[in-house]
């Protein structure tokens, strides 16, 4: 095995940031090297910039307790002990983009968690078992920010995690409309239940922002690169509602679909069994070994049963069957933690590792 490669985590503080610290302890690929965030938590030890906020149900893992937390402003700094970075801020969308560019121009490739950067052509959204195709527009990338190793990639917003995965290997049937509402963790607003009590025996039918990148985020992932960007599909039509509840972790939907040709329920249960991608052939350290898992029983999947599924990067499915509006009725579920942020985006950066991207 070579040398680590030495990553920093910028948004170290946050819940997502958290769970990058904890993922990055003893990770046969990369190393923990720089704790990073605001102005507000620079200059003090990690364990003291979280100290009565730390989220994760594990202890801080010892490596970054001691780190001093570095400002994310000063680039130059964390691009001098680190070879690439996490980022997971708290930022205006405005600014986001700024930062990453910059990080990018500073020669340091940049895997974002953010949604900032999410819609810019040359800038690939991946979830790995899906569109590892789409890293060939880092060339392009590269061309327009005039650097040699920098660059970014993102990773897609948790919602579509608990139902992308499963309609994807079933485009081959032509999927025409989908109707998904997704049934979303706090934590996916950063928050558990001593800091968002009002959610304790509370359902909110409102996610800002959410409804949209639920509908449009999929098509981007489906679309194809055509002259150095990436080109989103023009279908299926897809219409969400997002709802949050009162769970810890774990994303689940609810959704509905109508096919252009109506495949026999066995064939969808083939395909979900036999699907497949490169982090499954290249073996990487995060992939399930089964992408989709479907369950036969009625009464699941279930957060508290499913959500940890393969260390919570497995995606969890159940009771398909026939409906008397669309073709077929199934629910979804992920962990939106894990596979839907820090952990699809670990998955990312071992796909770029093992591709090149970040020698």
């Amino acid at each position: 095995m070579k040398e680590k490669l030495r990553a920093a985590v910028v948004g170290a503080t946050g819940m997502v940031g958290q769970r990058f610290v904890t993922l990055l302890e003893n990770h046969p690929y990369f190393e923990l090297s720089a704790v990073v965030a605001s102005s507000r938590s620079a200059g003090i030890t990690y364990k003291e910039a979280v100290e009565g906020r730390w989220k994760m149900a594990c202890p801080i893992p010892e490596a970054a307790s001691s780190m001093t937390v570095i400002d994310a402003a000063d680039i130059d700094k964390v691009a001098s002990v680190c070879d690439f970075i996490f980022c997971a801020v708290d930022m205006k969308k405005d600014e986001i983009l700024a930062l990453e560019e910059a990080y990018a121009k500073a020669e340091i490739p940049v895997i974002s968690n953010n949604s900032a950067n999410r819609w810019t052509s040359d800038v690939p959204m991946v979830i790995p078992e899906i569109n590892d195709s789409h890293l060939e527009v880092i060339a392009s990338q590269k061309e327009r920010l005039g650097t040699k190793r920098g660059f970014i990639a993102v990773k897609p917003n948790c919602s579509i995690q608990s139902y992308v995965p499963a309609l994807t290997p079933l485009l081959k049937f032509g999927i025409r409309e989908v109707v998904a509402t997704t049934y979303q963790a706090i934590s996916g607003a950063g928050k558990n239940f001593e800091s968002w009590p009002e959610m304790v025996d509370n359902v909110i039918p409102f996610i800002g922002g959410e409804e949209e990148k639920s509908e449009k985020e999929p098509l981007k992932i489906w679309g194809e690169v055509h002259g150095g960007i990436i080109v989103p599909a023009e279908a299926p039509l897809i219409t969400t509602q997002c709802i949050r509840v009162p769970v810890t972790d774990g994303h689940t939907a609810a959704v509905f679909v109508n096919f252009e040709n109506k495949p026999p329920k066995e064939a969808i249960l083939k395909e979900w069994a036999e699907f497949r991608g490169v982090p499954q052939l290249l073996d990487l350290p995060s992939a399930p070994d089964q992408f989709v898992t479907y369950f036969e029983e009625d009464n699941r999947p279930q957060i508290k049963l499913d959500r940890d599924l393969y260390g919570g990067m497995g995606i969890s499915v159940g009771r398909l069957r026939s409906d008397t509006l669309f073709d077929y009725k199934f629910v979804g579920m992920s962990h939106n933690t894990l596979r839907g942020a820090a952990g699809g985006a670990v998955l990312i950066a071992e796909l770029l590792y093992r591709k090149g991207y970040l020698a």
